[in-house]
């Protein structure tokens, strides 16, 4: 089960709300068996933000400082992830949530699986070198 896995937003706030899925699962099986946990700047900032109550948001962020931050130059991020959803408008492919090729873009770079709840992801992957998570279970 140990490959190398990024867990997008929606699989955190579904963790956080206790919300019992596939995604949630294995998420919850990387941090039990203290698996590598690769976290990229805008999944940071699209959970916290989205936490309202302070001691959440405290605990939340002693729980990510645990785990491996992936770096790219703001500017080549956001030079690949514009460039990713260009190709894909060029496709006739419309991504509601620019963040999305961001995410993309890092799994790509790192050759990582992304691990989601949000069908933006299904179409990157059909039309990019974009890897997902698949639960094989079933």
């Amino acid at each position: 089960m140990k490959q190398p896995l990024l867990f997008d937003t929606s699989v955190w706030i579904d963790s956080i709300r206790q919300k019992n899925t596939p995604a949630t699962e294995v998420l919850a099986y990387y941090m039990q068996h203290d698996y590598e946990i690769p976290l990229i700047p805008v999944i940071v900032q699209e959970l916290l933000q989205g936490i309202r109550h302070d001691a959440q948001h405290q605990k939340i962020k002693r729980v990510l400082r645990g785990y491996t931050k992936l770096e790219i130059t703001p500017m080549a991020a956001a030079m690949g992830a514009s460039n990713l959803f260009r190709a894909l408008r060029k496709k006739g492919v419309t991504i509601r949530k620019s963040n999305d090729c961001m995410i993309a873009y890092y799994a790509i770079s790192f050759d990582l699986q992304v691990v989601h709840n949000d069908s933006d992801f299904d179409l990157i992957s059909a039309h990019s070198p974009l890897k997902i998570w698949k639960n094989n279970k079933g």
